[in-house]
């Protein structure tokens, strides 16, 4: 079993693109485990089973996915581009500093937009600057981005995380980003 190709399908179809396989997720993002299952199309030769999406949930070191108490639904916690999922999210006081990490081809745009969701519903931030150096990489060559996020907060911007722990912002205007 490819967990990294699962987790890659879960993402794409949790958080992008349901319409794909014709599953239907509610407000909070949530959809029926059995139905995933039975729509979903095999991946690298893999058909998905109940064991195999609870593996990829619980060994998950992004931990992207959340399974409902009762062990029916699971949805991607954060990352969401689909306009019907809008999870109620609650507002935190962020730490001092936060971080994003980027390649550092984007960044003459970001100096010129700041920080913006693109096609996801938040700007992804980090308290690991680790964290961020991996992000980064995924893209090209990293930079990261420290972000004064009280700073933010106490000028009205408001602030979520995600249960994995991310951090979650519509925006980052370009005078609270430090490269």
């Amino acid at each position: 079993m490819n967990e990294k190709a699962i987790s890659q399908y879960l993402s794409f179809i949790l958080r992008h693109k349901p319409e794909e396989i014709d599953l239907t997720l509610d407000r909070e993002g949530w959809a029926n485990i059995e139905d995933l299952i039975s729509k979903s199309q095999p991946v690298n030769n893999t058909t998905l089973d109940e064991e195999i999406i609870k593996s990829i949930v619980s060994n998950s070191d992004k931990k992207r996915f959340q399974i409902s108490d009762d062990g029916k639904y699971i949805r991607a916690v954060q990352g969401h581009s689909t306009t019907s999922v809008d999870i109620t999210l609650n507002k935190l006081v962020p730490p001092i500093s936060l971080y994003h990490g980027t390649a550092q081809r984007f960044i003459d745009s970001i100096k010129e937009q700041g920080l913006i969701s693109k096609d996801r519903q938040y700007v992804h931030l980090t308290e690991n600057k680790d964290t961020a150096l991996s992000v980064g990489a995924r893209y090209g060559k990293p930079q990261i981005l420290a972000i004064h996020a009280l700073e933010m907060h106490k000028n009205g911007f408001e602030f979520f995380q995600a249960e994995n722990g991310v951090w979650l912002v519509k925006h980052v205007p370009e005078p609270y980003r430090v490269c």
